[in-house]
Formats: structure tokens, C-alpha cells, sequence
């Protein structure tokens, strides 16, 4: 059976006063009385009253809250931009409503259906590997509720943006695979139509185009999840004897290339190097430990949300469209 919650109408009914005397003690207004003051907030304490927040949020045009779109909780990069997101968000008065969209277009367009319904006063998203489209998110922007993209943006929407420089990153750790004398570099990556996979692909092409190294059409594959690796096991171990090195697009795609090619007899450097990007704490746990690159997760997070409490709190001002750029790092291991 559906639980009754408590409301100001049931304390003053208990108490026999009317319900904007309640009301009124229970903001401590100067016209009410100590004594009622005193009864009425005792009986809430006892009944479990908890004020009605959506109800409350509608009168003052502000929830105070901020809604945060992620495409999966579990990714360490995901869970340190959250920290961030959240540090931020409390000190400054805001609570955060975190939904997951699991890499899928229509649960993201429901999470933000979701988000406006409880009155959130701003989004901020990182898009789900299927979102093609983003009339849902213009839907939004129309009704005059800012929005920040940060890492999986939208370059189609005049919006504040956080992102990690993934060309800058893909180039320099494929510069090292290129200096440790890798020449032949397999790159395992992400959907090419996702700027993250563009970027990253396009370093990886200015590391093999500085160093006079050509590029083979068939070293560059589509998989950037465990199972395409599983998938494309064959085609992968086929590539092996004219490779000597593999930058993958993210951690969890490099450990399980370097995982099939152990299973299939390569010693990891000596046959073939391995290296990722994002630096998920399983990088320095696998053998051997894997040479990737570090992303601010955390600092992405604190920036994304301070855009956003900025467009919130000033919502009259005129606020050009801003990017903001972390820069990443190597992190080297005995992987390469």
C-alpha cells in the first residue's frame, strides 16, 4: 500500500489551526507565536514531515538542483567527474539528480524528459555513444534551461562546453609508441561520427604523419568496447604478425586487445606495445601495467558545473558560448 506523506494540512489538522499557520511557523514567520511556533514544529519533528520540494520549486522558480546526464556511472572517468560535479554543486547550494543513459539515444531523451519534470534549473551531459540527433537537447535550450556539455559534446549546439584535448593526447602517446621504435601502430577506435573518436583518430594520424610513417587503411579498426574486441578477435589476431605496437581509444578496449593477444602467445611489449587513454585505476593493476593517458576527470567536473551555476545565477546576462580545454598526459608504463 502507497505510503501517505505527511503534510502541513495533516499538522494543522492534528494541532486544530489552519494550514498557513503552519506554514507561516514553519518559516519562522515574526507573525506567529513562540508557543505555536514551538507545537508546530514538534509535531512535524514527530510526524516526519519533509517539506514539498517540486511543490516549492514551482513558487520560487528555482529547485536548486542540477541534472546530470552520464552515459555509465561505473567508468572511473565518469565517477571522478561526478565528484567533481558534486563538490562544486554543494558548497555552492545545489543538490545534483544523476541519470545514466547506458550508451542509448532514447533512454537519454527520457532522462532529460525526467529531469525537467522535476524542475531541475540546469543540465549537464556527456552523450550517449548512439545519439545521432539532438533535437531533445534544442527542446531545452528553447525553453531557456542552460545547458554544459562536457567530454561527449554536440558541436551543433551553441552551448558551454569542458573537453579533454584528445588530439593533443592521441598524438603524444602515439609519439611515444613512435619513439620506443613502433612503427607499425594498430589503432582500435571509437565511432568516427563521436568527435571523442574523430579527435583521437586524428592525432593518432599527425604522430604517423610528423614521423614519415604511412598509414594503412587496415590499421585502424572500429572497436572500442571489450566486446568488439571478442568480436573482432580474428580480424585483430590476423593484423598481429604486421604489427608491433596498439594505441586503443580507451583503457578497457587496450586491456582486452592485450589480454587476446597474451591468451594467443605475444609477450606484451616484446611482441606487440600496448597503450589506452583515460587512465582507469585497472591500468596500473593488469600485467603488465598499461601506458595510457590521464584524464581530469575531477577538474572537468568542478569546471562543467561552475559554467552552469554561472548561466543559472545570470540568467539576464548575455554569456557567449564557452569552451574550456583540459590537457592530457602520458602516463608511461611497462605495457610499451
Amino acid at each position: 500500500m502507497k505510503s501517505h506523506l505527511i503534510s502541513i494540512s495533516d499538522i494543522a489538522r492534528n494541532l486544530g489551526i489552519s494550514a498557513s499557520t503552519v506554514s507561516r511557523a514553519l518559516k519562522d514567520s515574526p507573525s506567529i507565536s513562540a508557543k505555536t511556533k514551538r507545537r508546530v514544529l514538534e509535531m512535524a519533528q514527530q510526524s516526519g514531515y519533509r517539506p514539498n520540494i517540486l511543490a516549492m520549486s514551482l513558487r520560487k522558480q528555482s529547485s536548486r538542483t542540477i541534472g546530470l546526464i552520464i552515459p555509465e556511472i561505473a567508468h572511473h572517468f565518469f565517477s571522478s567527474v561526478i565528484s567533481g560535479i558534486e563538490e562544486l554543486a554543494y558548497a555552492s547550494g545545489y543538490r545534483v539528480m544523476i541519470c545514466q543513459s547506458n550508451e542509448d539515444q532514447s533512454r537519454e531523451e527520457l532522462n532529460l524528459t525526467a529531469l525537467l519534470d522535476h524542475r531541475v534549473d540546469g543540465v549537464l551531459v556527456s552523450v550517449s555513444k548512439n545519439t545521432l540527433g539532438f533535437d531533445h537537447f534544442k527542446t531545452v535550450i528553447e525553453q531557456g534551461v542552460p545547458i554544459v556539455f562536457f567530454d561527449r559534446i554536440s558541436q551543433e549546439l551553441a552551448t558551454d562546453r569542458v573537453v579533454t584535448n584528445d588530439y593533443e593526447g592521441a598524438r603524444a602517446i602515439t609519439s611515444h609508441l613512435i619513439e620506443k621504435g613502433h612503427r607499425n601502430i594498430l589503432h582500435l577506435a571509437a565511432p568516427r561520427y563521436l568527435l571523442v573518436g574523430k579527435e583521437r583518430l586524428r592525432g593518432y594520424e599527425q604522430a604517423l604523419y610528423e614521423n614519415h610513417i604511412d598509414r594503412h587503411i587496415d590499421f585502424v579498426l572500429q572497436c572500442d568496447t571489450r566486446e568488439q574486441v571478442r568480436a573482432l578477435q580474428d580480424e585483430i589476431l590476423k593484423l598481429a604478425p604486421r604489427i608491433d605496437a596498439i594505441f586503443a581509444v580507451n583503457d578497457f578496449t587496450a586491456i582486452a586487445a592485450m589480454q587476446l593477444l597474451q591468451a594467443n602467445g605475444y609477450a606484451i611489449p616484446a611482441d606487440i606495445a600496448i597503450a589506452g587513454f583515460g587512465d582507469d585505476p585497472i591500468a596500473s593493476i593488469v600485467t603488465p601495467r598499461l601506458t595510457t593517458v590521464e584524464q581530469k576527470g575531477y577538474e572537468m567536473g568542478r569546471e562543467s558545473v561552475q559554467l552552469l551555476i554561472q548561466r543559472i545565477e545570470n540568467p539576464d546576462k548575455e554569456i557567449q558560448p564557452r569552451t574550456r580545454i583540459f590537457e592530457s598526459t602520458v602516463k608511461a608504463r611497462e605495457s610499451s
